[in-house]
């Protein structure tokens, strides 16, 4: 008798189903805004009340999400190290905008092909220094702004202290 045939089915079943859920091969949400952006089809983008800027837009996990004045509709400019302290929100779909969030979602297709999703045409990132969700402590770091519901709140300003985003492969932060 194999040692399978042992276990009873119920079990066998059960531990199938963990293990496939330990293996899914989905991007994980970002914690403290990690590396990871954890966008996925239907990435979900919701608002929460900040006391300092009002209605500003969080991404799947409750993160603050922040836009960055170097930036277009049609490319981002943070790509390497600036990518890593700044992890852009990614998506596989179509974004979905949650309850509070009026103004256009959107994506672009991001130099190293992935998709990030934009809101009002600006795309979106993660900061790394928020440890948890209601943290807005990448406002005014390196030419990023908290992304406020309907754009209100500070715009993102360029700061002649901040390095340039890094192109060519060349870390710029």
């Amino acid at each position: 008798m194999s040692p399978a045939a042992r276990i009873p089915r119920r079990r066998r079943i059960t531990a199938a189903l963990a293990v496939a859920a330990c293996s899914t091969s989905a991007s994980p949400a970002p914690v403290g805004g990690g590396a990871s952006s954890g966008g996925g089809a239907g990435t979900a983008v919701d608002a929460a009340t900040s006391p300092t800027f009002g209605m500003v837009l969080t991404g799947p996990t409750g993160m603050t999400l922040y836009t960055h004045a170097g930036d277009s509709a049609t490319s981002s400019t943070c790509t390497g190290a600036c990518a890593t302290a700044w992890p852009p929100l990614t998506a596989t779909g179509q974004p979905t905008a949650g309850t509070g969030v009026t103004g256009q979602l959107g994506t672009l297709t991001r130099a190293d092909g992935t998709v990030q999703v934009t809101y009002a045409g600006l795309p979106l990132y993660y900061w790394q220094g928020d440890k948890k969700a209601g943290d807005v402590t990448g406002d005014g770091v390196e030419g990023f702004a908290v992304a406020t519901v309907g754009g209100a709140g500070s715009a993102p300003q360029a700061s002649p202290a901040a390095p340039s985003p890094s192109s060519g492969g060349k870390p710029g932060y």
